[in-house]
């Protein structure tokens, strides 16, 4: 049974402002595990991933009905990818019972994420 349905997005030019002014945005946003991928990146994939990320997190919120605060901040939120690639939450260290979808284009980065019940 779906719980919450939650859908983000966001302008990749908008997010790479906030990156180049200060590392404390993306410290903001970003695990420390997510954190380590973001490093590894070219600068052009790094905003996508912020990107990505941001509008994940996002989502989330929204899906479980909280939205960003005290109950859900972003670096209560990750999204690890499996071996396969496929995107998966954690809330404050717990595996989530949903699905997240995190696209792309040169411009937009958008998230949907369901939750189960």
């Amino acid at each position: 049974m779906i719980s919450g349905i939650g859908l983000d997005i966001i302008e990749l030019d908008r997010i790479a402002k906030l990156d180049q002014r200060t590392a404390k945005f993306r410290m903001r946003i970003l695990t420390k595990k997510e954190l380590a991928i973001y490093n590894s990146y070219s600068h052009s994939r790094q905003i996508e991933f912020l990107a990505g990320r941001f509008a994940g997190k996002e989502a989330f919120a929204k899906a479980m009905g909280t939205g960003i605060g005290a109950q859900c901040n972003f670096n209560d939120i990750e999204i690890t990818s499996n071996s396969l690639g496929k995107p998966e939450l954690y809330f404050k260290g717990e595996k989530v019972n949903g699905f997240v979808s995190i696209t792309h284009t040169k411009n937009i980065a958008a998230a949907q994420v369901i939750l189960q019940a």
